[in-house]
Formats: structure tokens, sequence, C-alpha cells
């Protein structure tokens, strides 16, 4: 197994990665399992579920792919996660209003012991917590991570920028691989570092949209360093310095996807096949970057569906390999 602590920041994250497991009454060699009765009635239960991968489908294809490679109980446990973490950013992004207020009563709504019937993303989200014993912390970090987005429009390093991927997406997948199950708290590191590399994925690919919503998540210091200023950003300029910009970017997107697999090999067997999925596809985003010229101001990068399937096969035999 590689050395996993490899950026300064990394540090930092872990200590907020380790303490809800160190806050739960589950041990962590526990965490994958060991499942409860649920007290809601099966018929609504069912129903909220069905919501939440409706939900899931209509809203990210490539999630929606990967998770049907799961087993079914983990596939409808983790697009239950998915419309968590769907409203929670929604809240946010899309609504009007005292949006602070909103995503308080969220909160306490998501991590509830008490959910009305009528509530069906919040009452599949507790039967998953319950059935795989997910730390509430982690949901917790994640509607804080989501409510910087209120307050915080600017990153100046890197390492502040990462902080913010651990709320918004580390802890996705930390979650998930509750979910999946893992062998221990050795594999948190690498979560965290995918969990980082598939939100720097989104930055790189949203450039254009998040400048739409008042938002610039790329780092200060390196845009002074490349020469790139708002104005060029606020153009859609693509010249050299942003074409090298963007390169520095990809390749360090790159390095911290590939510092993150060898993690996938403490995930239980059954889930291996859909996290390497879920990478190589997101990571496929980044080519659709390089090969339309580094324009992430008139154009959303994407992979088509023939091109996600056409993966599928090598990244199956990949997954069995580990």
């Amino acid at each position: 197994m590689m050395e996993t602590f490899t950026h300064s920041w990394e540090q930092r994250l872990l200590d907020r990665a380790y303490k809800p497991i160190e806050n739960s009454n589950t041990p962590v060699e526990q965490a994958s399992g060991l499942f409860s009765k649920s007290e809601v009635d099966k018929e609504n239960l069912e129903r909220a579920y069905c919501y939440c991968t409706d939900l899931t489908k209509y809203h990210s294809r490539t999630f929606f792919l990967a998770s049907s490679l799961l087993p079914n109980d983990k596939r409808r446990a983790v697009r239950a996660l998915y419309a968590f973490c769907r409203i929670s950013d929604d809240l946010v992004d899309r609504s009007q209003g005292d949006l602070k207020s909103a995503l308080d009563s969220w909160k306490e709504r998501a991590i509830s012991d008490n959910i009305k019937t009528n509530d069906p993303v919040a009452m599949a989200w507790k039967d998953t917590r319950t059935l795989y014993n997910i730390p509430v912390g982690y949901a917790e970090q994640l509607i804080d991570g989501v409510a910087r987005d209120l307050v915080q429009t600017r990153y100046e390093t890197f390492d502040q920028l990462a902080e913010y991927c651990y709320g918004v997406a580390a802890t996705v997948g930390l979650m998930v691989m509750h979910i999946i199950g893992f062998e221990g708290k050795h594999a948190i590191p690498y979560a965290v570092k995918l969990g980082v590399s598939f939100q720097l994925n989104n930055i790189l690919r949203d450039v254009g949209e998040d400048w739409e919503a008042g938002r610039l998540y790329l780092p200060q210091d390196e845009l002074e360093k490349f020469g790139i200023t708002e104005s060029q950003i606020a153009e859609g300029k693509v010249d050299n310095k942003w074409r090298d910009f963007m390169r520095f970017q990809i390749n360090r997107n790159r390095t911290l996807y590939n510092e993150s697999t060898p993690g996938i090999a403490l995930l239980d067997s059954d889930g291996r096949f859909a996290i390497i999925a879920a990478a190589e596809l997101y990571r496929a985003i980044l080519e659709d970057i390089e090969i339309h010229d580094y324009d992430v101001f008139h154009r959303r990068a994407y992979v088509s569906n023939w091109g996600k399937l056409r993966r599928l096969p090598g990244i199956w035999w990949q997954s069995r390999e580990i």
C-alpha cells in the first residue's frame, strides 16, 4: 500500500474525517453489515427509495450508472445518500428566501430519528443511515460544507479549497464507504483523497457555470501565478496562459485520482467495480476538457452515454485485478 500522506492539507482533513467515527457508538471495523429493523411503514419506505432513485437518475446519469453496478440493497442506499446530498446542495444553489434557515431546517430533519412519511428523502436517508451505521457527523459536515457557499465565493490557496472539497465531497465518499463496506480506519485517507478528486473535477468542469453564479473556486494564488485575472474569466478567454493553468490543474487532479486508487482494494469486493467506474467516468471529463481546448466557459464538458458504456468492460477488468 502506498504512502497516502503526500500533501500539506491532508492531515487537517483526516482529523475531521476521523472525528465522526470516534464519536460514533459503532467501531469502524464494524461500520458495515450491521442491520436493524426499520420502524417506518414498508410501503412508504419503498416509495421513498423509489423517489430517491428517480431523483438520482434525473440529476446525475453518471452517478446513476455507477450505482447500478452495486448489489440492489447497496444501490438503493447510495441513491438515498445522493438524494440527501442533492437536496442539501439545491437549498443553497436554487432556492430563494432565507437560505440559511432553510438549510438549518433541512439539517435538523436529515439527522433526526423522527421522520415524517411525507418527507421521502429524509425517510430513505434515515433508513440508510441506520442500516449501514453511517456516523451522523458526516451528514452534519456535508451540510456545513455546502453552507459555505452562502458566505464564501473565493479561495486564496489550494489548501483552503481542499477544505471546501472535504465538506462537500469527501464526506460523501466517507458515507459511501460505510454503505459498501471497508476494512478499517486505514481506508479513510484514500476515501478523503478520492472525494477531493471528484470535487476538483467538478470545479474544473463548471468554471463558467460557477462564474455565472458569482463563484470562483479556482485558487487565487495560482490564478495570479499564471497571470490570469477575473476579467479574463468573465470574458471566457482561452489563451496560452489559460491552457497552461488548466494543464496544471488537470495534472494535479489526475495525480490525486492515482493516489486514491489503491484504497479501492480496501472496500468490500461487491462495491469495487462501482467505485472504479465512478472515478474513471469522472476522470474522462478531464479528457473532454482537453479535447475542446480547455474551453470550460462556453460548453459543459461531459462524456456521452456511448463513451461511458464503451469504457465499462475495461473498468470491470481493472476492478477484477485489485
